[in-house]
């Protein structure tokens, strides 16, 4: 059985997240998101009701940031600018159970969260 680590995210909506990253995986061919990865997480804001949440980093993403930056992200560079996406979300969306389930980190959203991060 696989011990998962819970953090914890006060978002801009005032609610306070609870929240763990269950797995990634390469996203189903009929998503409307493919080509991607999915980065899937476990969230929780009241500790009865968990939900997942499916944070998307399109390939197309990938290349035009590769293709400014003249290298390739790593794995924990990708997993920081999924996070950050989760957390804009976490801001950003007031009721993340009904309109947050399914999140997409775009080229400018991936830009500016790899900015964020200090990563050139």
């Amino acid at each position: 059985m696989t011990l998962r680590r819970m953090k914890t995210y006060t978002g801009g909506q005032g609610y306070v997240y609870q929240y763990y990253f269950v797995g990634k995986r390469v996203a189903l061919a009929d998503a409307p998101e493919a080509p991607a990865s999915e980065y899937i997480f476990d969230v929780t804001s009241d500790r009865k009701t968990t939900f997942s949440v499916s944070v998307f980093l399109p390939d197309e993403s990938l290349r035009s940031w590769s293709s400014r930056h003249g290298r390739a992200l790593t794995d924990a560079e990708q997993y920081g600018a999924v996070k950050m996406r989760l957390f804009q979300a976490f801001d950003d969306i007031e009721d993340m159970m009904a309109q947050g389930r399914c999140l997409v980190v775009s080229g400018e959203s991936l830009e500016s969260a790899l900015g964020t991060l200090g990563v050139q």
